[in-house]
């Protein structure tokens, strides 16, 4: 089974309370965001986007610019129907991070738990480079992965681990670091994955 075969099929047979990433409200990142005083006018891409309530969010407070990319067609149709009306606000992109080619840049790049998932270290240095790219100097970016106390495996795939010095190498080049946090994730099964939120500006 490829890439977005998988993922396919993990939004097609699971309803969103079934997957261990699961949150009603986004807690975290709407803080961080919310931390960075992003204009209404800000233009904001939400990577791995699923089917998270942080789109619903932006959307109810009127951010006018927001995109959302997952390699699942079928995440960001349910999304879509759940935002109703609303999903007429938000730029739709079906594809895999790694083949993303934006039409432009973006003043605040969020991802939570979709970085985690490249363990091969070119698609990590793949990843990194598409975010010197895509980031307008001065934006912002955050990225939420499994910490180094954190799962190993997730919807049965092999997982990196990073903790906040990790984080910040990783990006360095291009990157600084604004702040970085730990926290520990209830899933809807009552079990606890610890992760790490870090907070980039890019350099200008």
């Amino acid at each position: 089974m490829d890439k977005k075969e998988h993922w396919e099929t993990v939004f097609s047979q699971k309803q969103q309370n079934e997957v261990s990433w699961y949150q009603s409200v986004p807690k975290s990142s709407i803080e961080f965001f919310e931390s960075n005083n992003v204009s209404k006018d800000a233009v904001i891409i939400d990577v791995g986007s699923g089917d998270s309530y942080f789109i619903d969010y932006l959307v109810d407070n009127n951010y006018q610019n927001v995109y959302a990319l997952d390699i699942s067609e079928y995440a960001l149709t349910r999304l879509k129907t759940r935002l109703g009306d609303k999903a007429s606000r938000v730029h739709w992109i079906v594809s895999d991070v790694l083949d993303f080619k934006a039409p432009l840049a973006f003043d605040y790049w969020h991802d939570r738990a979709a970085f985690h998932f490249l363990s091969d270290a070119n698609d990590v240095d793949r990843y990194v480079s598409i975010t010197n790219n895509y980031i307008k100097p001065n934006g912002k970016m955050m990225i939420a992965t499994f910490s180094d106390s954190g799962p190993l495996k997730c919807s049965g795939i092999n997982v990196k681990q990073y903790s906040k010095d990790d984080l910040e190498s990783q990006f360095s080049n291009a990157f600084e670091r604004i702040k970085c946090v730990d926290e520990v994730h209830l899933t809807p099964f009552n079990t606890t994955q610890n992760f790490t939120y870090c907070s980039f500006k890019k350099k200008s």
